[in-house]
């Protein structure tokens, strides 16, 4: 149980570093004269690369049909997506990467107000007792 809980943390540790490292690269990128629309199109196509092989590697056995709809909500999800990242980017332009890493750190907290807004996560408030000695 212990090695699965160091596992997840290390996982996370990675993921939050290579957000970080995604950020200072694109500030650098962007400095230089790159615009900000090339640097997305250039990150989703690496994402892609890395990603669409490894999928068909690992999840041969499981896989669900793709339906119409399927492929909807993916067309939708990656739309969503490319415009966060354009916007996001944009913002890099005008600011620094410090404070987009600084950012970055807020998102686990939005994501849970956001789960307990919309009822995916339950939140379960008991008053406390204090016992006076």
């Amino acid at each position: 149980m212990g090695k699965e809980i160091a596992l997840l943390m290390v996982g996370m540790v990675m993921a939050e570093w290579a957000q970080v490292e995604l950020m200072i690269m694109g500030k650098a990128a962007m400095s230089h004269g790159m615009p900000n629309l090339v640097f997305v199109f250039y990150s989703n196509v690496l994402a892609s690369l890395i990603l669409l092989p490894s999928s068909f590697l690992f999840h041969r056995s499981h896989r669900p049909p793709l339906t119409f709809s399927i492929l909807c909500w993916f067309f939708l999800l990656g739309l969503l997506g490319c415009f966060a990242q354009i916007t996001g980017y944009a913002g890099i332009y005008y600011s620094s990467p410090t404070l987009v890493t600084a950012i970055l750190n807020l998102i686990p907290g939005f994501t849970f107000i956001l789960a307990v807004a919309f009822s995916v996560h339950f939140l379960f408030l008991s008053p406390l007792c204090v016992e006076g000695s």
